[in-house]
């Protein structure tokens, strides 16, 4: 028997779409590299904001920073225990907001056990602005647009 998934309200995604954001251990993000080839590997965000927007720590010396630079456009895809899923397409850059950056910086201690300070040159926290967040419930098969504030 097929499975039937649990119906979707509109008003309830911006919930279900965070709810997959706290529950997701490592969401998976996409990049392109210089020749065209999409590339996929875990990420640990350092912050997502209410407005789905999303932080992440990286470090100058890996291929990703290459790839953003070269090409912002990006999808952050999350899966919860559950297999509900949502994909955060946007744009990545680095942050420059000085006060954002030491806020994230004291809010996550790992930073400061693998980097040791936060003036530390590898260090750069990428900004993902949403141009789209798509939720889908598992075996659903159908995407819903979650609206952006």
């Amino acid at each position: 028997m097929k499975p039937v998934p649990e119906p979707v309200e509109i008003s309830d995604l911006p919930e279900l779409a965070h709810r997959v954001i706290r529950e997701a251990k490592f969401p998976m993000l996409a990049t392109v590299d210089q020749d065209g080839q999409p590339r996929v590997r875990p990420v640990s965000p350092v912050r997502v904001d209410d407005d789905f927007t999303v932080y992440i720590a990286n470090l100058r010396s890996y291929q990703k920073t290459t790839e953003i630079e070269n090409n912002p456009r990006v999808e952050i895809s999350y899966l919860s225990p559950e297999h509900d899923q949502i994909r955060i397409t946007g744009e990545a850059h680095v942050l420059n907001d000085a006060g954002l950056f030491e806020e994230i910086w004291n809010a996550n201690p790992l930073l400061k056990h693998y980097l040791g300070s936060s003036d530390n040159p590898e260090l750069i926290i990428y900004v993902v602005q949403p141009t789209a967040v798509r939720f889908m419930r598992e075996w659903a098969l159908e995407y819903h647009q979650v609206p952006l504030p």
